[in-house]
């Protein structure tokens, strides 16, 4: 649903600037029943105790804290379809956000991915079930970034997305060394 193709085909149907809250409001159901269907596995790969359980616990929720705050470097109410619905509500056409970068995107490209990444790796209890988890949305989170939402953002953002991806790693910060 995040894909250009697609947004084009479902803004046959709905209004435009329902779109993007129209596909949160989906992402979010389909989370749902993920977590409502899961089966727990939970013969435990790691546990960890005292200040190990509690080091992980802090990097957990600096993941979560990640993820918050780099929605809000970019624009939060524009990445949930809030904006675009307030504008369509004030007879006002939406414009996307000049390319900018900032914080957290001086490291990475993704920070929000980072951040994913971070939570769901670090628990001071892993089980099956969460390793599992874990490794299936990492896998996706890489594949898909990589091959689509960079692709999009370079046919979107053109040459200021290219020269950003030359000076900034995609996902984990400090893996872009400087040559010479």
């Amino acid at each position: 649903m995040a894909r250009p193709a697609f947004k084009k085909w479902l803004t046959q149907f709905i209004n435009p600037a329902v779109e993007r809250s129209t596909y949160i409001l989906l992402a979010s159901v389909i989370l749902l029943f993920i977590y409502w269907k899961w089966q727990p596995m939970t013969t435990i790969v790691w546990e960890t105790e005292n200040l190990a359980s509690h080091v992980l616990l802090a990097v957990f929720f600096s993941g979560w804290l990640i993820v918050f705050l780099s929605t809000f470097m970019i624009n939060h109410f524009e990445l949930f379809g809030l904006t675009q619905i307030y504008q369509n509500f004030k007879d006002q056409s939406f414009t996307h956000p000049e390319f900018q970068v900032n914080w957290f995107y001086k490291l990475v490209r993704h920070p929000l991915m980072l951040g994913f990444i971070i939570a769901f790796w670090a628990a001071p209890v892993m089980t099956y079930g969460r390793l599992l988890f874990a490794v299936v949305t990492t896998s996706y989170m890489l594949i898909a970034v990589k091959y689509l939402e960079e692709k999009d953002l370079r046919k979107l953002l053109g040459k200021d997305y290219e020269n950003y991806q030359k000076r900034v790693p995609m996902i984990f910060p400090f893996t872009k060394f400087k040559k010479g």
